[in-house]
């Protein structure tokens, strides 16, 4: 199946470098890797085997301050494969009829929601009604009303809601980030977000409206959405939007194919991005200041992120990101750490306001305000 995580894997697959501990700092602190860690570690159950289960699942054997130790699945196979791999305790084994019953288990601190878009709501409402500390997978949910119902129940329920949003830890990422706090790069003027590729199967989940929510934007827009906001330091105060669709067969009603869209932020900056899956070789970000400027390419893949600015080339560690991720999870719901970027389901809620505005503005063919 060619699907956008297969397609981001090849594109950076050849240099990939598995890290052998977490990071223990946010940006790249190469010593802090050596230090030992006692404290405690997030024990964590995957929900959901599929193909980034699989990817998390093997870059969690890497973590110092989370550890797999359940699982969730409906295929009773993969959960036998799985307990082989990774030697899980059959109690900690559940379907998605019974995985209620987590509750009961004391060894389980928190699962990691990683199904098909239109499951995460009912995931997640179960999983925090049990009382365990939940990650869900981006987009969070459908839309905002079902992503505040799930941050209600969390909170509801005493419990974190984590969203998996790896590029807050990537270590280039946060140079970008940190040069534009420190002014190195001006006033902000534009940025430009362009992610994409030709997607394959036509009867995978991420073509049926039922399970996706939408089509191109539920999957790979949301990148470009969440990076027009940490690239410029705003939030988008209106939208415009276009959609293209040149095969209705396979991008049925609801599944959009390629979506264009511009934000205008609070200082005059104006973003332009695409959103396709229609097209290869798309996952590039581009910010532009007054002062200089930042490239990346590719911008969110699975590694190695590349990066330029008007200083130079950017050098900051390779990193296994769901590696890092995972660890930073651990810190976050022990210890309160707080990232320099959000990863909680307030942050995600917002993702979700933006992404309702633009298909709003997809059908009416206006400018759309955000009120974020």
């Amino acid at each position: 199946m060619n699907t956008r995580r297969d397609f981001l894997q090849k594109l950076g697959a050849s240099a990939v470098a598995l890290q052998l501990a977490a990071v223990t700092t946010w940006a790249d602190d190469k010593n802090a890797a050596h230090e030992a860690y006692d404290g405690p570690v997030l024990r964590v159950a995957i929900m959901g085997l599929g193909s980034y289960g699989t990817r998390v699942g093997g870059a969690m054997q890497s973590c110092t301050k989370a550890k797999l130790v359940g699982l969730i699945s409906g295929t009773p196979k993969k959960i036998e494969n799985w307990r082989s791999s990774y030697d899980i305790p059959l109690k900690n084994c559940y379907n998605y009829d019974n995985f209620d019953q987590i509750k009961n288990n004391p060894d389980i601190d928190a699962v990691y929601v990683i199904t098909p878009n239109g499951l995460h709501h009912d995931h997640v409402l179960r999983v925090a009604k049990a009382g365990k500390h939940v990650i869900c997978e981006k987009p969070m949910a459908l839309n905002v009303k079902q992503g505040q119902e799930m941050v209600d129940a969390c909170k509801q329920a005493g419990v974190k809601l984590l969203v998996g949003y790896r590029m807050h830890f990537e270590p280039k990422t946060l140079e970008v980030i940190r040069m534009r706090k420190a002014d190195e790069f001006g006033k902000i003027l534009f940025f430009q977000g362009l992610c994409g590729f030709k997607i394959g199967d036509p009867k995978q989940w991420r073509l049926n409206k039922q399970l996706s929510g939408g089509g191109s934007m539920m999957d790979i827009g949301i990148y470009a959405i969440n990076g027009s906001r940490y690239m410029t330091g705003e939030e988008p105060i209106w939208v415009t939007a276009q959609e293209t669709k040149t095969d209705p067969v396979k991008f049925k009603e609801g599944v959009d194919e390629t979506i264009q869209f511009q934000f205008g932020f609070p200082s005059g900056a104006t973003a332009s991005c695409l959103s396709t899956y229609n097209q290869n070789n798309l996952d590039k970000f581009y910010l532009n200041g007054e002062k200089g400027w930042a490239e990346m390419q590719p911008s969110t893949g699975y590694g190695p992120i590349m990066g330029r600015t008007h200083k130079g080339e950017l050098n900051q560690p390779v990193t296994t990101h769901q590696t890092v991720q995972m660890d930073e999870f651990a810190d976050i719901i022990f210890n309160g750490k707080q990232p320099p970027v959000p990863v909680d389901g307030n942050e995600a809620v917002k993702d979700l306001k933006i992404i309702d505005a633009i298909y709003l503005a997809v059908k009416t063919g206006k400018k759309v305000d955000i009120n974020i």
